[in-house]
């Protein structure tokens, strides 16, 4: 069942730095709603994110022990960590929490607000043979959607999004009123980390056309 969080005004408040991710990341994913992520000449709204959070979540990368793949997800707060999914889609997370806690937010979706012919493009580029375009509001809907439209690769892992050295950009825009959002299970965790009672970590902007559908997990079956 979702819930209702509602957000503070936020204008006139100065711009970000790494600090603004040093908190847990059940505690900073709400407050990206609305913020935007520029990279690669395409700059999108968040209108959905995901919370995980190391070693107290089942459901994060970094939940047992750290590997060379999840490394970035360790690093310190304010950079980027890149998995590849499915060994096809990129999704982008931005690292939280203390240095070496491997805590994250999942950017799921945004809304375009800059670029909108690269965008359409990159998803052009990848998208089977014949199939239709989607519309400009599904164009960064989904983490692998979003990572497409931006041009997000794993050597991103471990850059900041803050400061003069970003590659990933994020921002609070101007005049910036943190919106009121729902918070509800994450899609497509399985086992303990996928109760939404317990982790009731997916925030999203209700009535944005760029968020995306929840589905549960499915459980996958090794065949022998």
């Amino acid at each position: 069942m979702a819930r209702i969080g509602r957000g503070r005004h936020n204008v006139g408040v100065p711009d970000l730095d790494s600090s603004f991710f040093a908190h847990p990341p059940v505690d900073v994913a709400p407050k990206l709603l609305g913020l935007t992520v520029s990279h690669a000449g395409v700059t999108l709204r968040i209108t959905e994110v995901e919370a995980y959070h190391g070693a107290v979540d089942p459901g994060s990368h970094g939940f047992k022990r750290r590997t060379d793949r999840n490394s970035a997800l360790f690093g310190p707060p304010g950079t980027c960590y890149v998995y590849i999914n499915y060994g096809i889609h990129r999704a982008l997370n931005l690292v939280c929490g203390a240095d070496g806690e491997s805590a994250g937010c999942l950017v799921r979706s945004g809304e375009i607000i800059d670029g909108l012919d690269l965008a359409r493009e990159r998803r052009m580029a990848s998208a089977r043979e014949g199939a239709p375009l989607p519309k400009d509001a599904h164009l960064a809907r989904g983490p692998g959607n979003l990572a497409k439209a931006l041009a997000i690769e794993p050597i991103l892992g471990g850059t900041p999004v803050v400061g003069p050295d970003a590659q990933v950009v994020v921002r609070r825009p101007d005049g910036h009123v943190a919106p009121e959002y729902l918070t509800g299970p994450r899609v497509g965790v399985s086992g303990p980390g996928g109760e939404g009672e317990s982790f009731p970590w997916r925030f999203w902007i209700p009535g944005e056309p760029s968020v995306s559908a929840y589905r549960a997990a499915v459980t996958r079956v090794r065949k022998r």
